[in-house]
């Protein structure tokens, strides 16, 4: 069976789907400085070990409260900080990625990759619905990140912080939740190679 021809508007529709191109292009920009910024933090945290005063001064700069005029903690505190803050790096560059190339296949252009061996477990069945609900174990993960660093270090904060970061993290896990039950509830749609053998 022949394929219709498109119409010029619904064309000229589709083919704005493209102008989202240069946003994944910016992002893969904050993913470059989000991997200088993870190498700068670990370069500090290798100086510090070997006794450099100004790389644990830069240190103490990043794992102080906001607001706090002195910070007084073990140093195996302050290492754990550090770990955790580049963890979060990290977690934060993953989020990237998946809204890189999962925003990409699902919204712009099939990337074609079922033959190529480092292929994505995730990519393989990858739409809105899934994106959304990886997006928000994503930001779990992260919030659960900032969580802990606080109460690594509770004493530096002000209790209502402390109730404030809780109230939080708790507000985005029942997000997760309620975003995860109402995918599971919406009838799913039929998968592309499947729709395709049963239009011919």
């Amino acid at each position: 069976m022949s394929r219709s021809p498109i119409h010029p508007l619904p064309r000229l529709i589709f083919m704005t789907r493209w102008l989202q191109l240069p946003l994944y292009l910016g992002l893969i920009v904050a993913q470059a400085v989000y991997v200088y910024y993870f190498w700068v933090e670990l370069i500090h945290l290798v100086e510090a070990a070997f006794g450099s005063q100004a790389a644990l001064a830069k240190i103490l700069v990043n794992v102080t409260p906001a607001g706090a005029t002195s910070f007084q903690s073990p140093p195996e505190t302050v290492v754990m900080l550090v770990v955790l803050g580049l963890i979060d790096v990290v977690m934060i560059s993953n989020l990237l990625v998946m809204v890189i190339i999962g925003g990409y296949e699902t919204f712009v252009s099939r990337m074609r990759l079922e033959s190529h061996p480092d292929l994505p477990e995730w990519l393989s069945h990858v739409n809105a619905s899934v994106l959304k609900v990886k997006l928000a174990t994503a930001i779990i993960g992260i919030s659960s990140i900032h969580l802990l660093k606080t109460f690594i270090n509770a004493q530096a904060y002000d209790p209502k912080v402390l109730i404030a970061q809780t109230v939080i993290h708790i507000t985005f896990l029942i997000s997760a939740i309620a975003i995860a039950a109402v995918d599971r509830i919406m009838p799913q749609g039929k998968p592309r190679a499947a729709a395709t053998g049963a239009a011919h």
